[in-house]
């Protein structure tokens, strides 16, 4: 209630992932037929192609893309071969720069499209050019994150020997074919120059879990857009309370009376058009493909919140944003003409006479809908326009409702004060997001949270009748009785006030988690996990890797399955990364509640399998997927072969909980920031458990 309340023009983001093998980025050679010679000195150009509303890190640039940073950079990978040399390193070309939040350090990405480049020296004529790419790509709509990796193959190029005779690259001769995630290659011999299978021991018939399709939930409709829908809806209701509208009804009224009703229609639907078009008209800037900088670059979210200050200090009467009389003046005279188009001139001068109230609003949620889809913008004003529209086509329509409306007054001036307050909370967002650019820490987590405790007393106090701005005036100022809804507003207020209270000393305060600046960046945290569960033995890798909250648990699935089977508990799969900044996300808001921490402490053994750790395994535990064919040596290689070959599925985060014969007992959790459905899958696993086990 008091996310919806506080940030009523954000958007709520839901999505479900259901099993599926994605291939949002490839990589391969770009060069066209070229005649060389011994000893020339050419340059490789690698294309990466990369999904929409997708983006791949880069290449590590050291200045930039510090090793221990989360998410993980690309790595291509040249095969040795006498027949040419290297020349420098892989070189990215034109990467973006980004600041990724939650792990808060500065990456390259690419998206759409990506391109790299490696010089090498041609040194005999039987040229022979492979490599291999490995990295990581992440959704920039629904935040999920996938392990990719494959072939890259130079065939395309011809070496002239002394006598003019030409030498294709070995490469054409081997017939290798370029693979991605989903095509098998065996390894290759460096030292021959031929395909050789590696003899180590293949995946058990029986090894890892069994996914029953039958369980997997059909994905539903993102929700996202309806969530915007019905925020900008409030905030249109929101803005007919403000004293630049609520007046304009009369008006509305003594303009229709004697006229047609059905000119009345035509007025609300000029309302609503005039809105839309505005959308319409921003929607290509604030398209899924911006949306990434948008939300996470220092200079946008500067400006944003330059903004939101400036409609905050707006509303609360220090100064007024307001259109050019002349341009109003016009469009009056325009709707002085009779018929249709003076119907639809009457809706654009209320427009744009009720500006200086409606701007503000409009503008917070064209910015919020800058993280979104393409249609976000026309969806927001839509919604938003409809609630506006909606009143005065039904006063329209029946004048004699118009007595039933409270009277004018200072209640108006209080309506807009309070909008004003939660704007400049709300500008407080876009700022931290720059302070943790720029490691300025000078807005960390609990300064945040002091600001809002600040602002929403402010607002309890003035509606209590505490103070007075310079819009209060009238009979209604200077009255000291406190009205019921006033008096009902400032308890909720207050209420929050309290709420946020415990969050100086690190209460996770899940409802703004998304709005608040990461737990770690708050000096003095006394939260605490309330308790940890019983393993049964030491857990492998416990020294790098490591579960959130306290939780005690595994890293390796064999161990995870044998310790589910000695205590009689399902398996709670963890499918994570170090470089997921949604797995972080999850664990930060959905983990945190003490409801879903209890289950996962008390009902279920906890193994956590990072699917991008490059910690390479003895050769005794490496195989061969039998999925690619491809050899498995590190533990990060062969957790996330386990997810592809038996739950379908390779993006991250992604739960799994697993009965005592591998069963996966309930349709696979994804991302959503849910942490009472994410409570019920637990306990639906639970239950199933005990049907099946006990």
């Amino acid at each position: 209630m008091f996310k919806q309340i506080t940030f009523i023009f954000l958007l709520l983001l839901s999505t479900v992932v259901s099993a599926q093998i994605i291939q949002p980025a490839k990589l391969a050679a770009k060069n066209s037929t070229q005649t060389l010679k011994v000893g020339d000195e050419i340059e490789l150009s690698i294309m990466a192609t990369i999904d929409k509303d997708w983006h791949l890190y880069s290449i590590v640039d050291g200045s930039r893309f510090s090793d221990d940073c989360g998410p993980i950079p690309l790595t291509i990978s040249f095969l040795k071969h006498k027949s040419y040399q290297l020349v420098g390193g892989v070189k990215a070309v034109n990467p973006i720069a980004k600041h990724e939040k939650i792990f808060d350090c500065d990456v390259l990405i690419f998206e759409n499209t990506g391109e790299f480049r490696q010089k090498i020296k041609v040194l005999s004529t039987d040229l022979t050019i492979l490599g291999t790419y490995a990295g990581q790509a992440c959704s920039d709509v629904d935040g999920r994150c996938v392990q990719i990796d494959g072939d890259i193959i130079f065939n395309t190029l011809k070496v002239v020997d002394g006598g003019g005779k030409k030498n294709e690259s070995k490469a054409t001769e081997q017939k290798i074919e370029q693979a991605t995630i989903v095509q098998p290659v065996s390894p290759v011999d460096s030292s021959s120059n031929k395909i050789q299978a590696v003899t180590t021991k293949e995946y058990g018939e029986n090894k890892g879990p069994i996914l029953d399709p039958a369980i997997i939930k059909a994905d539903p409709k993102q929700n996202s857009l309806w969530g915007f829908f019905l925020l900008s809806f409030i905030a249109g209701l929101a803005a007919l309370l403000t004293p630049c509208v609520f007046p304009m009804m009369p008006m509305t009224v003594s303009f229709f009376t004697g006229r047609k009703r059905s000119l009345a229609l035509v007025y609300g639907l000029s309302i609503i058009v005039i809105y839309t078009l505005i959308g319409a008209a921003l929607a290509p800037l604030m398209g899924p493909e911006t949306a990434n900088h948008l939300s996470t670059e220092w200079l946008p979210n500067l400006i944003f919140f330059a903004v939101f200050i400036v409609f905050g200090l707006s509303f609360l009467g220090l100064f007024e944003i307001t259109l050019p009389g002349t341009f109003i003046n016009k469009v009056d005279q325009q709707s002085e003409k009779g018929g249709l188009i003076g119907v639809f001139f009457m809706a654009f001068t209320l427009v744009l006479v009720s500006f200086s109230c409606t701007g503000p609003l409009v503008g917070s949620i064209l910015v919020a809908s800058a993280g979104g889809e393409f249609i976000k913008p026309v969806v927001g004003m839509f919604a938003f326009s409809m609630a506006f529209a909606i009143p005065f086509t039904l006063f329209a329509f029946f004048p004699g409702w118009l007595s039933s409306l409270p009277k004018s007054g200072g209640w108006l001036n209080a309506v807009k004060v309070v909008l004003g307050f939660i704007e400049i909370a709300l500008a407080f967002k876009f700022l931290s997001i720059a302070d943790q650019a720029f490691h300025w820490r000078i807005l960390d987590r609990e300064i945040n949270i002091a600001i809002w405790i600040v602002i929403t007393t402010l607002i309890g106090l003035y509606l209590m009748k505490a103070f007075r701005l310079s819009g209060d005036t009238g009979k209604d100022a200077e009255n000291k009785i406190v009205s019921i809804p006033r008096l009902t507003l400032a308890m909720v207020a207050f209420i929050f006030v309290v709420y946020l209270i415990p969050g100086m000393w690190g209460a996770p305060l899940k409802a703004l988690a998304g709005y608040l600046p990461p737990l770690y960046t708050h000096d003095f945290n006394l939260a605490k996990s309330s308790g940890q569960q019983t393993i049964c033995d030491e857990p492998k890798y416990a020294e790098f890797l490591h579960l959130p909250h306290g939780l005690s648990g595994y890293f390796d699935y064999d161990q995870a399955l044998a310790c589910a089977r000695q205590q009689g508990k399902p398996l709670f799969i963890d499918f994570t990364g170090h470089g997921c900044t949604n797995c972080r996300e999850m664990e930060a808001v959905v983990w945190s509640d003490p409801e879903v921490l209890k289950r996962l402490q008390n009902d279920y053994v906890v193994v956590a399998l990072y699917v991008d750790d490059k910690t390479e395994l003895p050769e005794s535990d490496w195989y061969t997927s039998k999925y690619d064919n491809k050899v498995k040596k590190t533990i990060g290689k062969q957790n996330a072969d386990l997810q592809i070959a038996n739950l379908n599925n390779n993006a991250q985060p992604f739960y799994v909980l697993v009965g005592e014969d591998e069963t996966v007992l309930v349709s696979p959790f994804g991302y959503k920031k849910d942490a009472k459905e994410f409570a019920r899958f637990l306990d639906e696993g639970k239950m199933k458990f005990k049907s099946l086990y006990r």
